[in-house]
């Protein structure tokens, strides 16, 4: 049995039986992942995606350099999915651009995360970082950056300048969708 041949239906029936499926799924993963609104998250569901979380992590820190994109938005989307709260990231990397750590660095309220450049170089200091990209999401699904995401990212960029850190990119993660700054020459 090829389990990309099979519907989201099938595939819940093979986790967690047919019978529960049938009480939880109403067309729609997100809410029994993620334990959206009254539906409280199946502990099999929220263990596979942890799962996920954890692989995709292991993936961007396998001490390869981070040449392609791809892996770190996948990771930033599984992050972030279901934080009803601005979390602020920094992905530290050494000058190969092989990630030494990912942390949380901050945690703010739906709409905004305040972020403190000392720390961020303090952090970068500790793990002896060459760069780092940040990123951080938008709970509202929107992931178009705000006057004060490009703010930040340029005291950041200050900040960082004087320790020798070059910072590659800031990346805003609405939902699945992903905005680059690098990509958009915002850096």
């Amino acid at each position: 049995m090829d389990p990309h041949a099979l519907s989201d239906r099938e595939l819940l029936w093979l986790l967690i039986g047919r019978d529960t499926t049938e009480v939880l799924y109403h067309g729609r993963l997100s809410p029994l992942v993620l334990g959206e609104g009254d539906v409280t998250a199946h502990p099999l569901l929220a263990s596979a995606m942890e799962i996920s979380r954890r692989v995709l992590r292991e993936l961007l820190c396998d001490r390869e350099p981070l040449t392609s994109s791809d892996i770190t938005r996948e990771y930033l989307i599984a992050h972030f999915a279901g934080k009803p709260y601005e979390v602020f990231v920094c992905l530290y990397l050494d000058n190969q651009h092989r990630v030494i750590t990912v942390e949380d660095m901050f945690k703010g309220t739906i709409d905004g995360a305040a972020v403190y450049p000392r720390e961020v170089v303090r952090r970068a200091l500790t793990h002896n970082a060459a760069a780092c990209i940040f990123a951080h999401n938008h709970p509202s699904g929107v992931a178009e950056p705000s006057a004060a995401d490009q703010s930040i990212t340029s005291r950041l960029k200050q900040a960082l300048a004087v320790i020798d850190v070059r910072v590659l990119d800031h990346i805003v993660v609405g939902g699945s969708d992903v905005v680059s700054f690098a990509e958009r020459g915002m850096m």
